[in-house]
């Protein structure tokens, strides 16, 4: 008789017998009464797997509904399987290309196929009929000679050019209804629980809505976003124009001679924007409006950098620029709001003194001289360090901080005085043309190793306080970034095969005994997909120096 195994289930806070060898999705079926949701996926021993995982021994074992962040990931990349499966069926020999979030959604192309309504009607009538024949998602592992094989007979060329670059003996991937598809994480089980989903079309191609975060039983209600769109295009007509669009060309051009030519053209790029946007400026203020240019963005998207360049360029224009940090405006710590889980929520716009900076900003633009506050973050108390400043009549003031583009910020100071800049780092690189890289993920991997170098943080922290981070975003900053006069991209095609290295070292602190730790081990999978590129190639005055240190600039 073979000796029985248990695994814990943090859903229920006990232990569960298994005979050994059964999937997660068997141990659900045991106890799914007890259990108010249907499971997408699972945290075992705090990694996401999907629920095919076969357990052998003892483990920890979390299901995960679709609202959670991993249930969510997982839930949109099964229903990307399920669109590729239904554009090869509908329309052969046209190219699916998934390459970003945007208006809520996930813009996608359909290269040889004009978009329309009626399109978007055939292939959503496509997906449901995946859905109501509930079909399995067939996890694979073969050796990747084999699975590129398999990919490039079926047109998957920037698939097949990544794999070839990731040099990995044996790859994942899965299977469904006759095609084949390789994904950056786990996909849900069966396509039966994929029937939250639309389509929509959405400037040259259409949005693949996902469930609704705040009412899973819903898709998602796509919003209006031109100005990011835009920002968005513009880059990928560059990555497009200069022959590097995913992960696979990066890393060929890694492996070659050509990374100080890649890293130059995109700093080039960066200086030109830069340089246009300080001109628009300019032009308003040569016409008696711009006196106040307001810089805001979501956390690590390199505000602070882009305003130091920003000035240099105003410079140039022979102007004077002042600039001002919105985090020396908090209140004392004790006046500050606290969020839903009772931390003080700096993210708030009223954790700023309102009515000093605006006072503040009315007499610095009549003339008047300031006496400017300092924050002691220690203490979490304004100080004054007897610094004052006082505008001239060539001087423009540049203000950076999370809540420039909010009407309320600024609520007394004339809209004619004001020019609004919204930074963010949009990724345009793809892994390939079914897996694009989060711009979320992104910033997170700048901020982990801008907490570990200058702010003592470790990753673990800064992983645990992301959520509320990206909370206080959604509330306060992504509303009112269609109000920005111009958009900044501050992303840059070779960032992250500069950052995997140091990434991937700062990650390695997170213990496995810990929730974090999932998304710990995801950050490193990824960072996997990109070769290291070295950060000695990089100019003291690029972005990235705001995070990985050796900047020319003083912060």
């Amino acid at each position: 008789m073979s000796k029985q195994l248990k695994v814990y289930c943090a859903n229920l806070g006990e232990y569960l017998p298994i005979n050994g060898g059964e999937t997660l999705s068997e141990i659900y079926e045991g106890i799914k009464d007890r259990i108010s949701f249907v499971p997408v996926c699972a945290r075992v021993n705090n990694k996401a797997e999907d629920l095919s995982f076969q357990v052998f021994m003892p483990k920890q074992v979390e299901f995960l509904p679709v609202d959670s962040p991993s249930g969510h990931r997982c839930y949109i990349r099964s229903l990307c399987m399920m669109l590729y499966r239904t554009v090869v069926s509908l329309y052969p020999g046209a190219q699916l290309v998934i390459s970003h979030s945007v208006s809520r959604g996930y813009y996608c192309r359909l290269d040889g196929v004009h978009v329309d309504a009626a399109v978007c009607e055939r292939l959503k009538a496509g997906m449901r009929s995946l859905v109501e024949r509930d079909l399995p998602f067939e996890r694979k592992e073969r050796l990747t000679t084999d699975v590129i094989d398999i990919m490039e007979a079926q047109g998957l060329h920037e698939k097949v050019k990544l794999l070839r670059t990731l040099h990995e003996l044996y790859t994942v991937y899965y299977r469904l209804d006759g095609i084949a598809d390789t994904y950056n994480g786990n996909l849900v089980p069966r396509t039966g629980m994929l029937g939250v989903f639309d389509l929509v079309p959405y400037e040259e191609g259409l949005l693949l809505l996902g469930p609704d975060p705040a009412d899973p039983s819903k898709p998602t209600i796509p919003l209006s976003q031109p100005k990011l769109y835009k920002a968005f295009t513009d880059y990928l007509r560059f990555n497009s124009i200069i022959g590097i669009r995913d992960a696979g060309d990066v890393n060929e051009v890694a492996a070659g001679k050509g990374t100080a030519m890649m890293i130059n053209v995109a700093e080039a790029l960066h200086t030109k924007y830069i340089g246009e946007i300080a001109d628009k400026i300019t032009e308003r203020y040569n016409n008696g409006g711009a006196r106040v240019v307001l810089i805001a963005g979501p956390s690590s998207s390199g505000k602070t950098t882009f305003t130091k360049r920003l000035a240099v360029q105003l410079l140039t224009n022979l102007l004077k620029p002042v600039m001002i940090s919105l985090d020396n405006y908090f209140v004392d710590r004790h006046h500050t709001p606290r969020d839903e889980s009772g931390d003080y929520d700096y993210e708030s716009l009223f954790a700023l003194d309102l009515e000093l900076f605006n006072e503040h900003l009315n007499r610095l633009i009549k003339g008047e001289e300031i006496e400017i506050p300092y924050y002691n973050f220690e203490r979490g108390e304004r100080e004054y360090r007897q610094e004052s400043i006082k505008l001239d009549d060539r001087s423009i003031l540049l203000i950076e901080g999370i809540h420039g583009l909010n009407p309320e910020l600024t609520r007394d100071v004339d809209p004619s005085m004001k020019y609004r800049i919204y930074v963010s780092a949009l990724t345009t690189l793809a892994l390939d043309d079914h897996n694009w890289v989060s711009t979320t993920d992104n910033r997170l991997l700048r901020r982990i190793i801008r907490d570990y170098k200058y702010r003592g943080t470790n990753a673990l922290e800064t992983i645990r306080r992301w959520p509320s981070v990206r909370r206080g975003e959604e509330k306060w900053i992504f509303p009112y970034q269609e109000n920005a006069d111009s958009m900044f991209n501050s992303s840059l095609l070779f960032e992250l095969g500069v950052m995997r290295d140091e990434a991937d070292r700062v990650l390695r602190s997170v213990p496995n005994d810990v929730v974090e730790y999932a998304e710990a081990h995801r950050l490193r999978k990824f960072l996997s997909y990109f070769s290291s590129i070295p950060s000695t190639l990089i100019p003291p005055t690029s972005l990235l120096r705001e995070f990985l240190g050796g900047s020319s600039f003083h912060y």
